[in-house]
């Protein structure tokens, strides 16, 4: 099984920063995208921000300029800074594992974290 757990949610005041982490475990192939989705009160589930295993990245109009995703093997990193009240939301770690050419019976396809919930006060 592959598991994904979201760290560093919390409190934050406006204008302020949070670090979020999500760390990938278990036996898989290949991570080749992660990242962030979010499910803001009364609306849908949005993506916030994604990064591919060669470095490319997406990142939502809404958040940029303040968010950097970065990532290394197994976990995916979120920095947010110039908090606003609207950011508030359920922030969920997003991943989709490549199917192993060689053994394609090992687990693929997207996985999804539990989320971490993230208020900014104001």
């Amino acid at each position: 099984q592959v598991r994904l757990m979201e760290f560093g949610g919390g409190l934050a005041q406006p204008g302020g920063s949070l670090r979020l982490s999500c760390q990938a475990s278990g036996t898989y192939f290949r991570i080749d995208t992660m990242g962030w989705y979010r499910l803001r009160p009364g609306k849908p589930r949005e993506p916030v921000t994604l990064i591919t295993d060669d470095g490319r990245t997406n990142v939502a109009d809404a958040v940029k300029g303040r968010f950097t995703i970065s990532r290394d093997v197994t976990t995916v990193y979120l920095e947010m800074n110039g908090l606003k009240p609207e950011d508030t939301a359920v922030y969920y770690c997003y991943a989709h594992v490549a199917e192993d050419p060689v053994m394609p019976w090992r687990e693929h396809g997207e996985v999804w974290g539990p989320g971490t919930m993230v208020t900014v006060s104001s």
